[in-house]
């Protein structure tokens, strides 16, 4: 695998040196088969990066079909092509499947029509099947080209310029069914369209007491389903790879009435559409309608998603995600070889990667091949570590009774608590959640801690049972309480209240303040023996300012809402003329929020704490928008970070921009505050949260078995003792989990993160998406000049699954 990197140059010389390599490339994008949300993002980034490279770039419409028509169906395409569609979903260069191009004669027709145009390079966007295509093309061209000058349709020297054709591929499936990428694109916006509907069939669900089976797609793969009834707290879940036994129908209701005799009004059963049982034998979602209503009279109602699923504005992550991978797949292109296999863009953790195209695809394949044999042992295997985990923890968390003796805790009942510390942030309720049913499960006592540490201090903890979090995981914000506070002052209360609630295990939910405060606490253990406990750190705050991880719970949701709010600023001036908009995110110092919502929201640049600007630079900006809106520009968006300088503020930067474009540009300014820590959470923040807490309590109680006497007395003091544990990359070293480079859910010594801290700031000392913001400029077409080389693009998490 390779990963690549935009990296700035000493000037705009040596970026067009570099660019000069490529100058004069014919390449082409299309997308085949099924839309999905974010191809758009990714074909907007082909053309502008290949556009930046010095490259000829082409849309090829309607996919395939387009390839062999040819003529008006392949255009050369330009900057402005693209502009204001990476909020749009669907593709807007067209998709169709294509039964010619299965023919030699239509891969014929396709060869002569991309020879016309010297178009040696193609990234295809789409499934399997298209991939697949586009690999045979690739290895029978060398034939096709010399059948066509047999034919005398091309010129031998028409051949000798174009002997072979390059390809990368981009997978844009809703199913997340392609084995080689943690993500496909359009996954993520197909699971916010199903949340959505799920959130919305549980608030009548409630009201009436009823049942709700609601069918989403997935004929081959159960990625969806299972996510979703993750995300939402669903019952029961029909996936194709992990399907019931053949007396589901008695597990079924078993389950759904002893939910009802806990007290819940509802119930929700997510189906697969290609759902069955153990012997292979399809199961419906209307025959599992009519088991619950048959069998235990509840009122039950269908809901099939369909085609809505595939459909609506791309979520930020799917934009992010094209951006990156249409990035990616132009470099890659261009640094191919005649001998170069053709590869996937994929996106493994927090790393974009090539990986060989057809392993990817025959591994594929082999999840359907053991299905088809009803090995469905080997099929959950072959969907990748992430969907066991997935599959775990929905299980864990949908049994009916906490078992009689806990292998875990050896028989051990402990006591533990949880906590929300900070500003709220969607995912905080999963977490909790999660953390008090696994909890439960494994036969411990769990209370919650109300209010921060000025609760703690109080002795405001409640023992928490099953159905005390019941609907937790779809709302925002905190059930508990949250504050931004630390427990320096409250110190001797805390150890107070934890040795009085006989406390042997402790998981605080947070952001900054929470990593902070659980640091201080594990410093005062010489003095206060209460505090002689295992602690952990769930990072969570819109901010991601938290050191020693790659995505806090909280700031998919965050970024989602201000794309939302982006778009419709941006929507709100299509009839005006020569507007330009400064857009104040919050974060604090931190300015992940500015620069990724730029980025997923094709603003042109962002100004943030980490990288210094000047006002000569906030000048430049002014005079490249009067040379952009010069062109036919009408809108240019900015994004700020609210403590990007404390001198050149949003208002300072307003009034600038209307001094120096008068005549030329009228200057708005959003700031968007509090309304980026609302909104339900994302299904990436639900799941995230909810695998995070079942890892964070088992762990817990495997150090409370070794820390926690019998007798009474705690002996936590090293650092392993006091962690955090988040999505980190792993490099060279042990954390405990795994020594596979790459993403990995790792538990880290909180005191070694303290090296790693700007406590001034409240930042990490090392952010990895600074790495992105090249990307930004480029595809923008910002002045700022960047050069390509072989070293890593990009790195970040923000993979939408753990």
């Amino acid at each position: 695998m390779r990963t690549l990197s935009i990296v700035p140059t000493a000037g705009r010389e040596g970026a067009d040196i570099q660019r000069l390599l490529y100058k004069g490339r014919a390449m082409a994008v299309f997308t085949s088969g099924g839309d999905s949300s974010g191809m758009n993002s990714a074909v907007r980034s082909v053309v502008r990066m290949g556009l930046y490279l010095g490259c000829k770039v082409y849309f090829i419409y309607e996919g395939y079909q387009g390839m062999i028509d040819g003529n008006e169906y392949i255009k050369e395409a330009d900057w402005n092509a693209v502009s204001d569609i990476i909020q749009r979903g669907g593709t807007i260069i067209g998709s169709a499947r294509c039964k010619d191009f299965t023919d030699r004669s239509g891969r014929l027709k396709a060869c002569k029509n991309l020879v016309d145009r010297d178009i040696t390079n193609l990234v295809c966007i789409g499934g399997d099947g298209s991939l697949t295509g586009a690999n045979l093309f690739r290895q029978e061209w060398p034939e096709l080209i010399q059948e066509l000058v047999n034919q005398g349709k091309i010129t031998p020297e028409k051949a000798n310029k174009c002997p072979n054709i390059q390809i990368a591929g981009l997978v844009g499936s809703i199913d997340n069914d392609f084995c080689g990428t943690d993500m496909t694109i359009g996954t993520d916006t197909a699971l916010q369209r199903i949340m959505e509907a799920v959130d919305a069939v549980v608030s009548t669900a409630q009201s009436h007491q009823r049942a709700f089976v609601i069918e989403v797609m997935g004929r081959h793969c159960g990625y969806l389903a299972l996510v979703a009834a993750l995300a939402s707290e669903a019952d029961f879940c029909f996936i194709p790879e992990w399907p019931p036994p053949t007396n589901w129908r008695e597990i079924l209701c078993e389950k759904l009435a002893h939910s009802r005799s806990m007290g819940q009004r509802l119930n929700i059963v997510i189906v697969a559409e290609g759902a069955i049982d153990r012997e292979g034998h399809k199961i419906s979602s209307d025959m599992v309608r009519d088991v619950v209503a048959n069998n235990l009279g509840y009122d039950t109602r269908t809901t099939v998603l369909g085609h809505v699923q595939r459909g609506g504005n791309p979520s930020a992550f799917d934009r992010l995600l094209g951006c990156r991978m249409g990035a990616e797949a132009t470099i890659a292109l261009m640094e191919m070889t005649p001998e170069s296999e053709p590869c996937v863009i994929s996106i493994d953790g927090n790393q974009i990667v090539r990986v060989p195209l057809m392993e990817c695809v025959f591994r594929t394949k082999a999840v359907q091949k053991a299905m088809d044999e009803l090995d469905w042992e080997l099929a959950v295997k072959l969907r990748g570590r992430s969907f066991q985990r997935n599959l775990d923890t929905y299980r864990l968390l949908t049994k009916l009774h906490t078992r009689e003796k806990d292998n875990l805790s050896e028989g051990r009942v402990f006591n533990i608590a949880v906590m929300n510390v900070g500003a709220p942030a969607g995912g905080m309720n999963a977490a909790v959640r999660s953390f008090v049913r696994m909890g439960i499960y494994h036969r411990c006592n769990v209370y919650a801690i109300q209010n921060s540490f000025e609760g703690l201090a109080k002795g405001e903890l409640k023992q928490m049972n099953w159905s005390d979090v019941t609907n937790w995981v779809m709302v925002g914000g905190s059930y508990l309480g949250t504050q931004k506070q630390l427990p320096t002052k409250l110190m001797a209360k805390v150890a107070d209240t934890l040795e009085r609630f006989q406390i042997h295990a402790l998981l605080l939910v947070g952001g900054f303040e929470a990593f902070h405060s659980s640091l201080l606490l594990s410093r005062a253990r010489d003095q206060y023996p209460a505090l002689r406990i295992p602690m952990t750190v769930i990072p969570c705050t819109i901010s991601n300012n938290v050191p020693g991880t790659s995505c806090s719970l909280g700031s998919d949701t965050a970024v989602n809402e201000i794309c939302t709010m982006i778009d419709k600023i941006k929507q709100s001036a299509t009839g005006s003329k020569r507007r330009v908009f400064v857009i104040e995110t919050m974060g604090g110092y931190c300015g992940y929020l500015a620069t990724v919502a730029a980025i997923a929201t094709g603003a042109d640049n962002a100004y943030i704490f980490e990288e210094k600007f000047t006002v000569n630079d906030i000048k430049e900006d002014v005079n490249i928008i009067a040379s952009k809106m010069q062109k036919g520009v009408q809108r240019y968006l900015i994004v700020r970070n609210e403590c990007a300088n404390a001198n050149y503020t949003t208002t300072f930067i307003q009034q600038l921009f209307s001094e120096e474009g008068k005549g030329q540009f009228s200057t708005r300014i959003n700031v968007l505050g509090h309304a980026q820590q609302g909104g339900n959470p994302t299904p990436f923040d639900r799941n995230m949260g909810t695998k995070l807490a079942a890892r964070a309590l088992e762990h817990l109680i495997v150090q409370a078995k070794e820390y926690c006497l019998p007798t009474g007395e705690n002996q936590a003091m090293g650092p392993d003792s006091a962690t955090l544990l988040a999505l980190r990359v792993c490099r060279n070293r042990n954390f405990g989990i795994s020594e596979d480079y790459g993403r990995r859910v790792v538990f880290t010594p909180l005191e070694e993160l303290a090296l790693e801290t700007d406590f001034e700031h409240r930042l990490p000392i090392d952010q990895w998406w600074m790495k992105l913001r090249p990307l930004l400029r480029i595809l923008a077409k910002h002045n700022t000049t960047y050069y390509t080389e072989a070293v890593q693009m990009g790195t970040g998490d923000y993979s939408g699954d753990s």
